[in-house]
């Protein structure tokens, strides 16, 4: 299906780059990511991703919006409070792109629906803020051999990598969720708000990169920043062959919900 004039208009700063063209704009076109979590990392995501014209975008949230999100979620406004996250974020989507077809999902992510959820996309971008979502994102994702961005963000820090069946999978690195008390959670300890924006972006490059299939994944790369300093790093990671999900005898061969660990402060 060919371009109209308006969406060559819409989308020519993509058509001139070399990298992506016609072609590489038609791909994102037909490209389906699925943002499991629209808070402080799928909010910005979504919202880039939509510009740039991916077909489908999938959302998956359980929660309705409350105030203390506005800092940092920035696809949800002040009349948008008690309303459900899946449904405002929508709602900016297709203002900002009506071309873009959104799937929302009105639930939380866990082993009994993810497995179904991801099936019928291309990419997987992790928003989520608990230990358990993020592992069982990245077992799903390996199972279903789905390519997807890990991302995570605390105070000043964020983290992210990128996996794609063959490289180092999250548990690669970290194999297990973290003790009791070992990492609060950002309504624990706060968090900068434009950090949550630093990184949701870069997730949403490495989405566009995986579509047009151009350029150098985060994969066997951990991407460490810290906005205080303003410096990064890119630590070299391998895969393990014995990981639990990934490696050569996996012990996980089916997704189980982990239970949250919650930080108590007060005694840390």
């Amino acid at each position: 299906m060919e371009f109209t004039e308006e969406q060559l208009e819409r989308y020519s700063r993509h058509i001139i780059l070399q990298d992506v063209g016609v072609e590489g704009q038609h791909k994102i076109r037909e490209g389906k990511v699925l943002i499991v979590g629209a808070g402080g990392l799928g909010a910005p995501a979504a919202l880039y991703l939509a510009a740039a014209g991916v077909g489908t975008l999938g959302l998956v949230d359980a929660d309705a919006v409350e105030l203390s999100n506005l800092q940092r979620q920035v696809i949800h406004f002040t009349p948008d409070v008690g309303k459900l996250k899946v449904i405002s974020a929508r709602e900016k989507i297709q203002a900002v792109n009506p071309d873009v077809q959104v799937i929302v999902y009105h639930k939380r992510a866990v082993a009994a629906n993810i497995a179904e959820m991801v099936k019928d996309y291309d990419f997987i971008l992790d928003g989520t803020d608990n230990f358990p979502a993020k592992f069982l994102i990245n077992d799903a994702c390996v199972l279903a051999r789905k390519p997807f961005s890990h991302g995570g963000i605390l105070r000043f820090d964020g983290q992210t990598m990128t996996y794609v069946p063959g490289s180092a999978c999250y548990r690669c690195v970290f194999e297990n969720p973290p003790p009791l008390n070992a990492v609060p959670s950002c309504s624990q300890a706060g968090i900068l708000g434009a950090v949550a924006g630093m990184l949701g972006t870069i997730q949403a490059a490495e989405a566009l990169k995986y579509l047009i299939g151009k350029g150098e994944l985060l994969t066997n790369r951990l991407l460490i920043f810290n906005a205080l300093s303003m410096s990064f790093r890119t630590v070299a990671i391998k895969k393990n062959p014995r990981c639990p999900v990934c490696g050569e005898n996996p012990a996980i061969t089916k997704l189980v919900d982990e239970q949250q660990k919650t930080c108590d402060l007060r005694k840390s």
